[in-house]
């Protein structure tokens, strides 16, 4: 079995919402506010996002969509807003492109509702993230599917999801490792293709392990 080149550290992570100085109160605000909103505060109201809405039945996986349809009750807006699927991106600046390119038609169409006020305010926010290693590290395949078993949600969710923000949106920890220590690139590119919309963090963990076996059995 191949020993990687550098052992790949699990780790757990805490985070630490904080309130950006940017707010929208209406659509037609929202669109101009995006320009100036932080990547992270983009990441998170996307990204991150998803793990806050992981098990809801109803509504939307990203923030910007909940907003629209909450508190302007704009269902089209906000279809429109949930229909990105940032798997496509990897680049923020291209999911901010597109966010205000769908608010801005849909503002030129609909100039009343894009200029009423909201319910309540959209309030820009990111995460702070305090990481903390885990007592137990990965040089193998083998060991790596053992550290994963014992991995908490929060540590799952930091390597699989909020990695994609330091690693530019390209991939998350666990296909980086596969890639860069182990040489495992179709690996590295299945684990990237799991489906973070589907998947609640167990199955999404399950399939990963999944995965990891067919590795080891060939």
């Amino acid at each position: 079995m191949t020993t990687a080149t550098q052992p790949f550290q699990f780790a757990t992570a805490a985070y630490l919402t904080c309130v950006e100085n940017q707010k929208a109160e209406t659509i037609a605000g929202l669109f101009h506010t995006l320009e100036q909103a932080s990547d992270a505060a983009i990441f998170y109201h996307t990204f991150q996002s998803l793990g806050r809405y992981h098990f809801l039945t109803e509504g939307f996986s990203n923030d910007f969509a909940q907003w629209v349809l909450a508190s302007h009750n704009q269902p089209l807006l906000a279809e429109r807003l949930a229909s990105i699927d940032v798997r496509d991106y990897v680049s923020i600046a291209e999911l901010r492109a597109d966010l205000r390119r769908i608010i801005s038609e849909y503002s030129e169409q609909h100039v009343q509702q894009a200029r009423q006020c909201a319910f309540e305010p959209f309030y820009f926010c990111r995460a702070i993230e305090v990481t903390v290693p885990l007592p137990w590290d990965a040089r193998t395949l083998a060991g790596f599917r053992a550290g994963v078993e014992r991995m908490s949600h929060a540590s799952f969710y930091h390597h699989f999801i909020a990695s994609r923000l330091r690693l530019q949106l390209h991939t998350n920890d666990f296909s980086h490792w596969f890639a860069t220590a182990l040489g495992l690139e179709e690996l590295a590119n299945r684990t990237n293709r799991i489906d973070i919309y589907t998947n609640t963090l167990d199955t999404a963990r399950q399939e990963l392990i999944e995965l990891v076996d067919r590795e080891i059995d060939t």
